[in-house]
């Protein structure tokens, strides 16, 4: 879906530092959770859904943390 693809594009610019995978699995997590009538609204909410995870992980989980300090001193990028 053309408009999942997009969300995604959008949350992997946000969360640059993630893998593309993390992302594009918290994408497919959050619209598998979307059942009902109003699927014109689905890729709103899969996109506050996923980016809500991916906040949260790279906010509280200290591997993530670790990971992205580390990608981010490859980089150059300041943490």
């Amino acid at each position: 879906m053309r408009a999942l693809r997009e969300v995604q594009t959008r949350l992997q610019t946000r969360f640059p530092d993630l893998d593309p995978e993390v992302v594009e699995a918290a994408v497919r997590l959050a619209h598998s959770e979307m059942t009902g009538r109003v699927r014109d609204f689905v890729p709103v909410l899969v996109e506050h859904a996923a980016r809500d995870r991916l906040a949260f992980a790279v906010r509280d989980d200290p591997a993530v943390r670790d990971d992205l300090t580390e990608r981010r001193a490859r980089r150059g990028v300041g943490a």
